[in-house]
């Protein structure tokens, strides 16, 4: 393992953590969208979205460095639609009930405090790392 490899594990942590805050984001955003997507030619409401994270593949090359954590996709989560009654709303159905998105703001919540957390952690072993190699150039110097 080179001297930078640890820097680049982190990074690829930030990065993927970083796309987990950008989807609950959108989650929260659009817990109240109804229209979300046309299927068939009826408007469904907006559906959850989650990352899906696996190990980066290790790939030994000239000079990259490869490793770490990646997003290797984002899914759809297949939980039914909430159903609430309102009459007045212009997607109600027949029975005055409407469809609502499958976001529940509490999961959303507790999925990124994770996410941050994660960041956070990886912020405080970067700079482990880089103090650590602070401190050996020191060692070289004296």
């Amino acid at each position: 393992m080179g001297m930078f490899d640890s820097f680049h594990i982190s990074a690829t942590a930030l990065t993927s953590q970083r796309l987990r805050m950008d989807t609950v984001s959108a989650n929260i955003a659009n817990a109240q969208t109804t229209r979300g997507k046309l299927v068939d030619g009826e408007w469904k409401p907006y559906t959850r979205k989650m990352t899906v994270m696996q190990e980066a593949p290790f790939r030994q090359q000239l000079s990259a460095v490869s490793g770490g954590v990646e997003v290797s996709q984002i899914v759809e989560d297949e939980s039914p639609y909430k159903l609430v009654y309102d009459p007045s709303h212009p997607d109600s159905d027949d029975r005055g009930y409407v469809q609502m998105p499958n976001v529940d703001l509490l999961k959303e919540m507790v999925d990124l405090m994770g996410a941050t957390r994660s960041y956070e952690a990886n912020i405080a072993a970067m700079n482990a790392t880089k103090a650590m190699l602070v401190k050996a150039m020191e060692i070289g110097k004296g």
